[in-house]
């Protein structure tokens, strides 16, 4: 028969780490189930090198430091993690819930959804050939192994110009971008503006040329014209953000805002003792910031167990009182 926990995580991404943390602090018995291979969510796995820059005291965190900060914090205590493992179905059953998966059914007495924007793959670059290219990438593993070559970044958010500042320091580097303006922090793009990146905007990537297997140069045409230039290639990086998917998250029976858990004050669902986190739940005036995510976890948390034995006060002591 399954354990019964006090509190299940369903998500492993920064805020579902810090969620199960702060609920051993609170001496609840806590697993977590994640779809992906690997603890860390989105920093670690599409962005383990971009700089993280909404986590209070920690001017040059990257996804993957704070990913390996988290889990060393957590490893301070004994919590069952279930990786590659997706969540079909969630129901109440007497005083508990049943979780069933693609793998089983876990129990558990109250729910913490953590699952950011759900499973998630890169928007791809929409070229004939592109995807037989090696040198086309989608996310960056080791910076470092780039130094010195050609690099050129297409997109124009957040992401895309963090790399081209990172890249910048060790290789030549060009991004380009469809608009004149760029979606990404102000203080970013502004800094972009001083690096020595090559900015070509307004331009769409226009057609691939190598063998099919290394890509040598990038045509690049001008919006709304035939104007075009060919850009020499070493690694092509794709900045075009993702596509995700919330899976079964419509059938589990809670009230949504297009495909967000809507929550009250408690970060609780319109279903008592499920509660919902980071960038998967809306209420009137929400940031999807990975610092609201941090600041909601103890709130889900504390209600949980208040949830579980009312006598339990829904506001502990300070963390630096335990």
């Amino acid at each position: 028969m399954s354990q019964l926990y006090d509190i299940t995580i369903v998500g492993g991404g920064p805020v579902g780490l810090f969620a199960a943390f702060y609920a051993h602090l609170r001496q609840a018995k806590v697993q977590i189930i994640d779809s992906l291979p690997q603890l860390g969510g989105q920093p670690a796995i599409l962005y383990p090198e971009k700089q993280i820059l909404d986590v209070p005291g920690f001017p040059n965190l990257t996804g993957e430091e704070l990913t390996s900060r988290l889990i060393e914090q957590l490893n301070t205590f004994e919590t069952a993690i279930h990786l590659n493992e997706t969540v079909m179905d969630i129901k109440k059953e007497d005083d508990h819930f049943s979780i069933k998966t693609n793998k089983g059914s876990h129990l558990t007495k109250t729910v913490i959804i953590a699952m950011g924007g759900g499973a998630f793959k890169p928007r791809t670059l929409e070229l004939e050939g592109a995807e037989t290219y090696e040198n086309i990438h989608y996310h960056v593993s080791n910076i470092q192994q780039y130094a010195g070559q050609k690099v050129t970044i297409l997109g124009g958010g957040d992401s895309a110009v963090d790399w081209a500042l990172a890249f910048e320091k060790i290789a030549p580097t060009t991004l380009v971008h469809r608009r004149d303006n760029f979606r990404a922090l102000e203080h970013s793009v502004k800094a972009l503006q001083e690096s020595s990146v090559t900015i070509k905007t307004p331009f769409i990537p226009s057609q691939l040329v190598g063998d099919g297997q290394t890509l040598n140069k990038l045509e690049i045409t001008k919006g709304k014209s035939d104007e075009s230039e060919t850009i020499e290639v070493d690694h092509l990086f794709v900045n075009y953000g993702f596509k995700s998917s919330v899976g079964n998250l419509k059938n589990w029976g809670l009230d949504l805002n297009r495909h967000k858990i809507i929550v009250n004050s408690k970060q609780e669902s319109s279903q008592s003792g499920i509660y919902a986190i980071g960038d998967c739940c809306y209420y009137e005036g929400k940031i999807d910031l990975i610092a609201t995510g941090l600041g909601e976890a103890p709130t889900a948390v504390n209600n949980a167990i208040n949830y579980i034995d009312p006598e339990q006060k829904v506001q502990p002591k300070h963390s630096t009182s335990f």
